[in-house]
């Protein structure tokens, strides 16, 4: 069993940035790939980006490109989300996921692939 906490959302004006934190606890994320999501008001939730269990290997979502990136700091336990430019559209609850992964350099995309999901962390920004 994987507990995953988010943290670090808030208000935020357009342009400016914010880093989301995923600490994981239960069991070592290291053989877990990852996952950032993102759901706004209505709308369907979203892969923002996602990492492989060793690190190595990323995939973002187009519009995030080259603005967000996703890290992890194994001897924390913890993943993180870097958002620079933020801009409005960007305004939703984000989620980290996580799922065990038997083959090195897994990409999951879809949030029907995850197992353990954190309880969300809201990230507003203003124009």
């Amino acid at each position: 069993q994987v507990q995953l906490v988010e943290s670090g959302g808030g208000l935020v004006q357009a342009g400016g940035s914010l880093r989301l934190s995923c600490a994981a606890s239960g069991r070592t994320f290291s053989n877990y790939a990852m996952g950032w999501f993102r759901q706004a008001p209505g709308k369907e939730r979203e892969l923002v980006a996602a990492i492989s269990q060793s690190g190595r290997k990323t995939s973002y979502k187009d519009d995030v490109k080259g603005r967000f990136t996703f890290s992890s700091d194994s001897a924390k336990n913890t993943v993180y989300l870097q958002m620079n430019s933020l801009k409005p559209e960007d305004t939703a609850v984000y989620y980290c996921a996580a799922k065990w992964a038997y083959v090195s350099g897994t990409l999951l995309l879809s949030p029907h692939e995850y197992d353990y999901w954190g309880q969300g962390t809201q990230v507003t920004v203003s124009s």
